[in-house]
């Protein structure tokens, strides 16, 4: 998938805990590991505002768009 979520980065450089931003922004343990791990299909955009209001961070910040071929397991492939 071309785009690859970042909140794992966030949430260690603000020192959160899954449980704790899961309970912060009213949404379950298990949905907020799938955004957190990439797996998930689709994001609301209430659920994104409320994490970007939580972690103090845009958009942005959370996601990266990476272009088909550029995308290994781990995240980009260095050039």
């Amino acid at each position: 998938m071309p785009i690859i979520m970042r909140l794992d980065k966030i949430m260690a450089d603000r020192k959160m805990l899954l449980k704790d931003l899961a309970d912060e922004i009213g949404i379950s343990h298990v949905n907020l590991s799938r955004i957190k791990t990439g797996k998930g299909k689709a994001i609301r955009f209430t659920t994104l505002n409320s994490l970007c209001r939580a972690l103090n961070c845009q958009p942005g910040d959370l996601m990266e768009f990476v272009p088909d071929g550029n995308v290994s397991e781990g995240g980009p492939t260095p050039t």
